[in-house]
Formats: C-alpha cells, structure tokens, sequence
C-alpha cells in the first residue's frame, strides 16, 4: 500500500469526526473535542501501523467500499444504516450539547472515564482486527483469501469483539464530549449492531465450515456473561 493511502486513511478517520462535531457546533472553542480529535489521531495512527505491520492485506480489504458483490442484500442495508446512525450519533452531540440540553452534563469524573471507554473501545476494535486476517467490514463468504474460524485471542471471550469495542467507542464518546442524552441515544446504532449479528451469524453457521461449533464452544456474542 502506498504512504499516501495510508496518511488518507488516518486523515480521514479524523476528519469524520472532525466536521461532524465543529460543524453542528458552530464554533471552534470546544477544548474537549480537540482533545478527542487528537485521541482520535493516535488511535487511527496506531491501528494502521499495526495493521500495516502485521496484516496489510487485511488492512487493504478495509479500504473497499462498505457494500459488495457477495454480501447479503440484508447486510448491504444494514451496514449503510450502521453508518449513518453512526454519523448521527457524532452529530447529535455538539446539537445536544450547544442547543438542545436535553439533559445534564456527565460530571468530570464520568466524561473522564468516558475517554478511557473510548480507548479502550478502539484498543479492542484493534486488537480484533490483528487476531482476526478476515476482520473486513463486509458479511461475505472469503474463499479467495481462505477464512476460516478464529477463535484465538479476543474471540475467546465474546464472538463480536469488533463490536463489542464499537459498543464502548459510542458510549465513552458521548459521555467524554458531555452529551448523557447522546449516550442514551447510542442504543440506535448498538441496535442496529445487534440486527448485524444475527445476520452475520445465520450466513457464517450456512457458510464457513466450523462456525457453528465455534458458537458452542464461545457462548457471549457481545457482552460477556450477558449475550
């Protein structure tokens, strides 16, 4: 992968992040989504050169588009909504946060521990995707590149733990940047994560060899000792 796919990749994490917080806020003067933004900056950093290091064809998949040949139909739109919830969510906050008020601020304590759920989300999301070669962002069968089961490592503990980290990535985010309304609001997305693995589990138990043995033997699909 050239240098300058790369620096896009990571320029571009932030820059989502970026525009959709500044731009609903209307102003510039808002310490704590800098501080986010550079949260973000490291973390983008540090996953793509891990990824580079380790698996770059992994990382070169995660650059394809969120929808192709060979996804289920129900993923296709599944994905694009797990997108857009997404984006909203980030939207939602500086809109909560400047204009609507629809709650009290997290005290400092809470919105600092919700940096920390942030990190470790994304610590998680990175960790899945060095554990797991076929970690794409797409449901779909890749016989090309040979998947098979993993269930070493983070996958030990839960089946989801891509989502598992996206779960505390929302939530942590929200409560950083002050906004409980948008925490609660978080349920949308983590809904449509939930509507994702029942698909995704239906299409690996018809499709990948061993996938439904794995699902006995890890019993949690995204919270431990929960479901």
């Amino acid at each position: 992968m050239s240098a300058f796919k790369l620096i896009l990749g990571v320029v571009s994490n932030v820059a989502v992040f970026g525009v959709s917080l500044f731009l609903p806020a209307g102003t510039l003067d808002w310490w704590r989504a800098w501080v986010f933004l550079g949260v973000v900056f490291v973390g983008a950093v540090a996953s793509t050169a891990a990824l580079y290091r380790v698996d770059v064809a992994l990382l070169q998949e995660r650059f394809k588009p969120p929808v192709q040949k060979g996804q289920p139909l129900a993923d296709k739109i599944l994905v694009l909504l797990l997108v857009a919830t997404f984006i909203g969510l980030i939207v939602f906050i500086p809109l909560d946060l400047f204009r609507l008020h629809l709650m009290t601020r997290p005290g400092t304590a809470v919105s600092s521990a919700g940096l920390v759920l942030f990190a470790v989300g994304w610590w998680i999301v990175t960790l899945a995707m060095l554990e797991n070669p076929f970690a794409v962002s797409v449901v779909r069968l890749q016989e090309e590149r040979g998947q098979r089961v993993i269930d070493s490592g983070v996958y030990r503990v839960v089946r989801h733990p891509m989502y598992a980290g996206a779960l505390l990535l929302m939530v942590g985010m929200a409560l950083w940047l002050e906004s409980y309304a948008a925490a609660v609001l978080a349920i949308i997305p983590v809904g449509t994560l939930v509507l994702r693995i029942r698909i995704e589990e239906e299409f690996l138990r018809q499709k990948l060899k061993g996938y439904d043995e794995y699902t006995k033997r890890v019993r949690y699909r995204l919270i431990p000792f929960l479901w």
